[in-house]
């Protein structure tokens, strides 16, 4: 990032409540009292922050972190993450996590009845470069369970998390996939009083992304304040 703002407000309806009732974890944790705005101090936008030289180009290629390829349907998700008058924002860390083909995380607390992939971690890290681009190489994830309300299912997703200038000034996301029918009965997805808004979270099938008999592009944008934001995660 080339330089520091103030922090904006985002413009109406573009991002989530703290409380939505339909996805029921927001009932405990929404704030019950009036939030205190704290102002920012050096603490909050300067380091300690990663180190450049620790994130590898392999980091971004999910589908070679282990002795095999993992099972599924290979993709490329690609794209750029800009600010708000559409100024690419280089160098900037960007991680994902996903479930695995089968809509299972590998996580001790993911007890969903479907398979792990031994070879398939589920987790990828990049670099923007200098015109704010960054290319990932994994697994399309499947549904899952999840038990928010009677036979709730999650859609397709993987979660995208960016680091400012500190480890403090971080943003968390998800995209997800065009034409899931599961989006409309997902309360995460529709907790964005904004269509506009929610349809910035679904990524674009791109043809020109598209590696031939290999893996399928997708293009997901993330554009970081104004009226045109991506919708994060609070």
């Amino acid at each position: 990032m080339s330089e520091l703002l103030p922090y904006r407000k985002a413009a109406p309806g573009a991002q989530p409540d703290y409380l939505y009732p339909p996805y029921a974890s927001t009932v405990k944790r929404s704030p019950s009292q009036p939030l205190i705005l704290l102002p920012q101090s050096l603490s909050e936008i300067t380091g300690p922050v990663f180190g450049h030289e620790q994130v590898n180009a392999q980091d971004a290629d999910l589908t070679r972190q282990h002795a095999g390829e993992p099972v599924g349907e290979r993709i490329i998700v690609a794209g750029r993450v800009l600010d708000e008058d559409g100024r690419p924002v280089p160098h900037t860390l960007i991680e994902i996590w996903q479930a695995n083909a089968a809509g299972r995380y590998q996580h001790k607390n993911d007890q969903h009845d479907a398979p792990l992939d031994p070879n398939f971690t589920g987790a990828g890290r990049a670099m923007t470069d200098a015109q704010g681009n960054y290319r990932f190489l994994t697994i399309r994830p499947g549904a899952y369970p999840w038990g928010n309300h009677p036979n709730a299912w999650r859609p397709a997703h993987i979660h995208f998390s960016l680091f400012g200038h500190a480890f403090a000034t971080r943003l968390v996301t998800q995209m997800y996939f065009p034409g899931d029918p599961l989006l409309a009965f997902d309360p995460i997805y529709q907790s964005m009083p904004d269509e506009k808004a929610r349809q910035r979270m679904i990524a674009n099938f791109r043809l020109d992304l598209t590696e031939p008999q290999f893996a399928l592009g997708l293009q997901f944008d993330i554009v970081l304040r104004g009226q045109h934001a991506t919708p994060m995660e609070r």
